[in-house]
């Protein structure tokens, strides 16, 4: 993962000055120490749906939230390899926590990737994913991830997106969702949900602006030299 150098830093700096003068800083202040973001990860996740969100959320002061790494069992999880993608043998990430022994998560990630397809069948997800969302303050996925929580039920009557390649085949899982074919993300409520791969990134920094104030997501999309498309209507991968 890519690591600021002094520039960056100095580039934060402004931002993080914000984190630490906002309101949501200082309700998170009264609460037993920094909001909890989990990763759900699973066979075939696909490695940018995890890793550009969590880039953006990792320069979130650690006072303020921290990032954990979860899977039905801990351990490493391999991912989506991108020369045989239908083939779970991509680099591995170790969850530091299973289903069982989660810690409560104040925010959850869903990524995407190939190994969606199969986990839609997984009732141990279903099951986790209905008990954990109710308790979290923000549900958020990545690409084909809203079709996970479109299949345990947790969309039902809510808008939501998903990647706009596999847009019919996603949205199936889903019947009773308000599924939107143009949004770069979508938020409705607690549920925050994005459409392909990269969009996650404009989604983490559009929670970010949300709980910690766009000057902080403004400076961290500037450290990363990452054009953040702040609109989440503006999706031009969107079919016509």
């Amino acid at each position: 993962m890519l690591r600021f150098k002094i520039a960056t830093v100095a580039a934060l700096v402004i931002g993080l000055s914000v984190v630490s003068q906002s309101s949501h800083a200082q309700d998170a202040a009264k609460k037993d120490g920094p909001m909890t973001l989990g990763v759900i990860l699973y066979p075939g996740f696909e490695p940018l749906d995890v890793f550009g969100p969590v880039e953006m959320f990792m320069n979130v002061p650690a006072r303020e939230l921290k990032v954990i790494m979860v899977a039905q069992e801990a351990g490493p999880v391999h991912s989506t390899s991108g020369a045989s993608p239908a083939k779970f043998n991509g680099p591995a990430v170790v969850a530091e926590y299973g289903f069982e022994d989660a810690p409560h998560m104040d925010i959850i990630l869903i990524p995407g990737g190939f190994g969606t397809m199969p986990e839609l069948r997984n009732e141990t997800l279903m099951s986790f994913l209905r008990e954990r969302s109710p308790k979290a303050d923000y549900t958020t996925s990545v690409c084909s991830g809203s079709a996970l929580l479109a299949k345990a039920g947790l969309l039902d009557g809510q808008k939501a997106t998903c990647n706009k390649m596999m847009f019919d085949m996603l949205a199936a899982n889903g019947p009773k969702v308000e599924w939107q074919k143009s949004a770069r993300w979508v938020e409705d409520g607690k549920f925050i949900t994005s459409s392909g791969v990269s969009a996650g990134i404009d989604m983490a920094l559009g929670l970010i602006s949300k709980l910690w104030g766009e000057q902080a997501a403004e400076s961290i999309a500037t450290g990363t030299e990452y054009i953040w498309n702040k609109d989440p209507n503006n999706d031009p991968f969107a079919a016509e």
